[in-house]
């Protein structure tokens, strides 16, 4: 059976078995009793990490063409491919999982803010990413790629880099270079008010991410608050626990 590359749907196929393997070493680092495959494509990553030990396995994919491939190609897999959007999709599995795949690039972003609501099942995500956004999600405070993804990301995930992709390693080579990361859920999440709250606060002062925070903040805190000189600082100067704990200060009508 053929399939068809859709560039609607942000795909580029995986065909560097070495990549596949390298993915398919870090998700063996630990046991995992349930995993979860996010847009496997054509296979490429699939035939690795389908055959790691677990106690279920599922591959997510929202292409039916690409499901339909992946039943004949894969006869093993037919119940468990789910034809269905990683947006918006329920709960795959009932306890936790962990989640990996070749994220569609035009998706990825949003595909974090999913990981993020489902963190209290999901300890660990590995995930291939355009390399721009995967640094964007790694980058530490006072850096220019440290915005409101790495903040909420590194709140309730360590994130770890692991390594670059290159064009030549996809069918058809993007225009970008890859990379490939690993959330780990931390022990502890930070205190806030609520986590509305805490996201927030945190996507306001990236609103206006070159002024001081005293101006994209001024509709939360008091005029004596606005005098502290946390708020004459930039968005990109602090830490998600200094987010974290100005959700305590916040004035809502």
């Amino acid at each position: 059976m053929q399939y068809t590359l859709k560039k609607s749907l942000g795909q580029h196929f995986l065909n560097d078995a070495q990549v596949c393997k390298d993915i398919q070493a870090e998700l063996l680092e630990q046991p995992i009793k349930q995993l979860l495959e996010v847009g496997p494509g054509a296979g490429a990553l699939t035939k690795y990490i389908q055959d790691i030990p677990t106690e279920s396995f599922k591959a997510i994919e929202l292409d039916r063409e690409k499901v339909a491939f992946l039943s004949t190609e894969y006869p093993e897999l037919k119940d468990k491919l789910i034809l269905a959007d990683i947006l918006e999709a329920a709960l795959p599995f009932d306890n936790e999982f962990v989640v990996a795949g070749n994220f569609p690039y035009n998706i990825s972003t949003q595909i974090v803010f999913k990981i993020l609501e489902w963190k209290e099942q999901v300890p660990m995500m590995v995930g291939m990413f355009q390399k721009e956004v995967a640094e964007r999600i790694a980058a530490k405070p006072n850096s220019k790629a440290y915005g409101i993804l790495s903040v909420l990301t590194q709140a309730f995930y360590d994130v770890t880099y692991l390594f670059d992709v290159p064009p030549t390693a996809f069918t058809p080579p993007p225009k970008v270079m890859s990379g490939v990361i690993k959330l780990t859920r931390k022990d502890n999440f930070p205190k806030f008010v609520s986590e509305k709250l805490f996201f927030h606060i945190v996507k306001m002062a990236f609103g206006q991410r070159r002024k001081m925070l005293r101006n994209p903040l001024k509709p939360y805190f008091s005029a004596a608050q606005l005098q502290d000189p946390l708020f004459t600082k930039r968005a990109e100067n602090l830490t998600f626990e200094d987010y974290a704990a100005l959700t305590f200060k916040m004035h809502i009508e």
